[in-house]
């Protein structure tokens, strides 16, 4: 991966972004029409496979096409955990449930609860903050606790150096179709109680069923394919 994708680190003593602590109920319905996801899904600890060095995963959303390209070397537990939820179908029909205009683009809550359920434990060692959280950079959202990354992802859509100071390390950077990552649905903005946005804990708990008839004009990811 070309290291000129990255700026160099930036030392400032800011605040970093956290993600609800709430737990909730794990059975619900999955929306209408969703499709099922794969058995493997519901089994963390059997995805687990080594990703390669460098590699491009290519998103189709509802606003169109981007492509990410990882680096291991910037986040290697990070890209390991991103590489085996894309190789293995996890982001199909998938919410970008927090879009905040001039910050960052926030998904990866999964649509069926019984998946959610799954993997809420099964968190990842941190890795140390190698790569600054630039524009286009992909990094995944944590709460304030140590080895607390999951399954939720965040694009930064401005420069946040604040956060690489609070941990946040990047693993890879949107390198086709920034365009359509700007034009994704950011109405609903922050979730609830500040904002206008949905509950992470409802999210958690009903998925698409909660998000698809409270906030209709949210943007999904259709799918998510490992480039060849």
């Amino acid at each position: 991966m070309n290291p000129a994708l990255f700026r160099p680190l930036a030392a400032l003593m800011l605040g970093g972004l956290t993600l609800s602590s709430a737990l909730a109920q794990e059975a619900a319905q999955t929306a209408p029409g969703a499709p099922a996801p794969a058995a493997s899904l519901k089994d963390p600890s059997k995805l687990n496979e080594k990703a390669p060095e460098s590699f491009k995963v290519k998103f189709t959303t509802t606003k169109g096409d981007f492509v990410i390209q990882v680096g291991r070397a910037y986040s290697p537990n990070g890209a390991d955990r991103f590489y085996n939820l894309v190789k293995n179908g996890y982001f199909t029909d998938i919410a970008f449930f927090r879009v905040i205009p001039g910050f960052m683009a926030q998904f990866g809550i999964h649509g069926d609860p019984a998946v959610s359920a799954a993997w809420r434990p099964a968190s990842i060692n941190d890795d140390p903050v190698r790569a600054s959280n630039v524009r286009g950079a992909i990094t995944f959202a944590k709460t304030g606790a140590p080895n607390s990354r999951g399954t939720q992802f965040f694009i930064n859509l401005a420069d946040n150096p604040r956060l690489d100071a609070t941990g946040f390390s990047p693993f890879g950077k949107v390198v086709e179709g920034m365009d359509v990552v700007d034009k994704l649905n950011g109405e609903y903005g922050e979730g609830a109680p500040s904002g206008n946005g949905p509950e992470q804990g409802r999210v958690q708990s009903e998925g698409n069923a909660y998000l698809k008839k409270d906030f209709p004009r949210m943007d999904y990811i259709k799918s998510a394919t490992v480039l060849k």
